[in-house]
């Protein structure tokens, strides 16, 4: 397959950048300026506050500290006597014909007057006229932008670059010399390919096959790229093994030769052993290869392991060294601490409370005021690189060779001069006053340093008187007393009365003793006796002691006997009453346990009986209380049927006897109204004035009179309705 170029498919968007000898060079501006709210027309504040702020942080921002050393402690590092003060250089930077008000107040105005023009139309403001921004002229490129197209551009619009990032301390003008401009910059380059898709098999052309010819070269088509090419010694091996079957193949006898069967048969099993033998060999040379690489797995396995083990042993030594050395470390600080303790505990015998002598301490420089010890929380090294001047012509080599340069020459070459000889006299032979007061000085210098310098002689001793040295005395001899005769003879009567009586206190203790080993003596005599008479009688006494002791023995054998039947018979007997003894006891203890557990059961029981009974009471309590309530609730709807079926029934006889009475009565409406039509038909006009005659004059004649006539129309009326009502009766009987 061949490879695809893919540079016809991109493209790249290349933007020049002017150097900077150009004019259209410009140099960078910082991201955001101090007192853009002076200067820019466009930046806005929202109130004075703000402003004052914006103002302070320009100070500050702009403002330089300065370093004002204090000659006194110039060189000193504690703290509380610092060697230099800070002070703020205080430059305005902004001139003076700039109004550095807030510009606001212009705004404020104008919205005041607006407002008051609404309750004062007589006042005028003043228009404001703005500038022409010239869109469609000079400032036309402000107002437009790269448009965005998907699919034909993928660079970016708007191409920032970014500040060189300079050292503060490297002078400018190493800088402009250092600094080249590219003169084009390429901003993006876009591809339709991958670069994994560039990266394709090598180029194999197209191959046709003639018709009857099999190329041996086809026997490689099934190697690939990675996959047996680029071929190696196997593949080669492979392609002389198809070979060699190639040429076997053409030895072999036709397939329409039947004599020949047998033959090809057996050309055929000798060939199909070896390749199983071949393919035999290559299996064990494939294991031989995996158990060498199984081998090899598990040696870097077991070197890795080893590896590991002696990380962590190295690991857990250096732990314990460490942990060594922090230990030492500690007791080593705690007996400085112990010592110290005893130092200052010996400085203080009695114990007594001193108060601070801060004369003292200010006296001795190696107190604490002017070096305090690191131990009580000072660490006067710390922070020492605010310290470390910082400048581009000590730190850089070519500050190094400006400086060289901007020294005078006086000070890079040395010019020595012979020294002259002071002129002490005057040309006139005279001594000068001031060699005359020099040499007086040096005299008394001189004298001086002798004075300061001389030793103190040790004095001598005396010459003629001398001490002499007394001798030690000697010790007084020591004098006896002579004692008289008298003393004497009572002394030597006393000592021969005390050997008196030490010899009667050993007699009496050998006497003592005798009567005290009296029978071992006795034991003695008889063991060493020689008479024979004195043998009989020790024989004699022997068999008599024999004897009394054999009976003895069977005084003690029979009363042993006797005891040992007591025993045996009192042993029976408690052994009896015991085994009885322990049954009655087991027999009472199960006893008392069934008798205990028939207890509980009868307990549990009467307590089940009594849960059952409450049981059976509540339930035959709820069960009355909801017969009870099925009874009410049973009569409630009985009632409501009955006062349901009593409405109905009474609602429809009502209805039923309204309907009839309604019927009834409009039957005897309709019948009478006939009847009075009836009876208009056939009245006479003089029938019609009478009775017009008769009701003029009954409101004319007193009330007797209405009355009378009254009741005697109604008299009247009554005869006539009820003639007329008879024959109305009698015409509905007929009809």
């Amino acid at each position: 397959m061949a490879t695809r170029p893919d540079t016809t498919m991109s493209f790249a968007v290349t933007q020049t950048v002017p150097g900077p000898g150009s004019a259209r060079a410009r140099p960078a501006m910082a991201p955001a300026r101090a007192f853009d709210f002076l200067y820019d027309p466009l930046h806005t504040l929202s109130s004075e506050r703000d402003h004052a702020k914006a103002a302070g942080r320009a100070r500050l921002g702009y403002a330089q500290l300065r370093n004002v050393p204090i000659f006194k402690t110039m060189f000193s590092s504690l703290i509380h006597y610092p060697g230099y003060n800070l002070r703020f250089e205080g430059k305005d930077p902004v001139p003076p014909f700039i109004d550095q008000r807030w510009r606001g107040r212009a705004q404020q105005r104008l919205e005041a007057l607006q407002q008051l023009t609404v309750f004062q139309p007589s006042l005028q403001i003043p228009q404001i006229v703005y500038e022409d921004p010239e869109v469609t002229g000079r400032n036309r490129y402000k107002y437009f932008e790269r448009p965005y197209i998907p699919f034909s551009q993928s660079f970016p619009l708007n191409v920032i670059y970014a500040m060189a990032k300079t050292d503060p301390y490297v002078h400018s003008s190493s800088i402009s010399a250092r600094q080249q401009y590219p003169i084009s910059r390429t901003v993006g380059t876009q591809t339709d390919y991958r670069d994994g898709e560039a990266q394709t098999d090598p180029y194999s052309p197209e191959y046709i096959v003639p018709q009857g010819s099999i190329p041996e070269l086809l026997t490689l088509a099934t190697l690939t790229w990675g996959r047996g090419l680029p071929a190696g010694l196997a593949e080669v091996e492979m392609i002389e093994r198809a070979r060699e079957k190639h040429v076997w193949e053409s030895t072999l006898p036709p397939l329409n030769d039947a004599s020949q069967v047998v033959k090809r048969r057996k050309m055929m099993d000798d060939m199909e052993r070896k390749e199983w033998a071949f393919r035999e060999q290559e299996i064990e040379k494939l294991q031989e290869l995996r158990l060498e690489i199984l081998k090899k797995l598990l040696k870097q396995r077991e070197e890795k392991q080893n590896e590991v083990d002696v990380s962590r042993l190295d690991a857990h030594w250096f732990n314990r060294q460490k942990a060594k050395e922090e230990s030492v470390k500690r007791i080593q600080h705690e007996h400085v601490k112990a010592i110290r303790r005893l130092v200052a505990k010996g400085k203080n015998v009695e114990g007594k409370l001193e108060r601070r002598d801060i004369i003292k301490d200010y006296s001795n420089f190696a107190s604490q005021p002017y070096g305090p010890l690191s131990r009580i929380g000072y660490f006067p090294d710390n922070h020492s690189e605010r310290f470390v001047v910082k400048s581009y012509f000590l730190n850089t080599y070519e500050g190094l060779l400006e400086l060289e340069a901007s020294l005078p020459d006086s000070i890079t070459q040395l010019q020595t001069k012979v020294p002259q000889p002071k002129v002490t006299t005057t040309k006139d032979g005279f001594i000068k006053r001031s060699a005359r007061l020099e040499m007086e000085l040096s005299q008394v210098h001189q004298v001086l340093l002798a004075k300061k310098n001389k030793v103190q002689e040790p004095k001598k001793p005396l010459r003629f008187l001398q001490k002499v040295a007394k001798p030690v005395p000697r010790l007084p001899t020591p004098m006896l007393e002579t004692p008289s005769t008298r003393e004497e003879e009572i002394e030597v009567a006393v000592i021969f009365l005390q050997k008196l009586i030490r010899g009667r206190a050993i007699q009496n203790m050998m006497f003592e003793g005798k009567e005290k080993r009296l029978e071992l003596i006795r034991e003695l005599r008889t063991t060493h006796a020689l008479q024979e008479d004195r043998q009989l009688l020790k024989k004699a006494e022997k068999q008599v002691t024999l004897a009394l002791q054999r009976q003895r023995d069977l005084h003690e054998h029979k009363l042993s006997q006797i005891e040992n039947h007591l025993a045996w018979i009192e042993g029976r007997a408690l052994v009896n009453m015991f085994d009885f003894l322990s049954k009655e006891l087991v027999r009472l203890q199960e006893e008392r346990r069934i008798h205990a557990f028939t207890m509980l059961g009868e307990r549990q029981r009467r307590i089940r009986e009594a849960e059952e009974s409450g049981r059976r009471q509540v339930e035959e309590r709820r069960r009355r209380e909801e017969d009870e309530l099925f009874k009410q609730v049973v009569k409630v709807h009985q009632s409501t049927v009955d006062s349901y079926l009593e409405d109905i029934i009474l609602n429809s006889m009502e209805n039923t006897a309204e309907e009839q009475a309604r019927e009834e009565i409009q039957r005897m409406a309709v019948e009478i109204n006939d009847i009075a039509y009836e009876m208009e038909s056939r009245r006479t006009y003089l029938q019609s004035e009478e009775i017009v005659a008769e009701l003029v004059y009954s409101f004319l004649i007193p009330e007797v009179e209405k009355i009378s006539v009254k009741e005697k129309g109604s008299h009247t009326f009554f005869i006539g309705s009820s003639g007329a009502y008879c024959e109305a009766w009698d015409a509905v009987q007929t009809s």
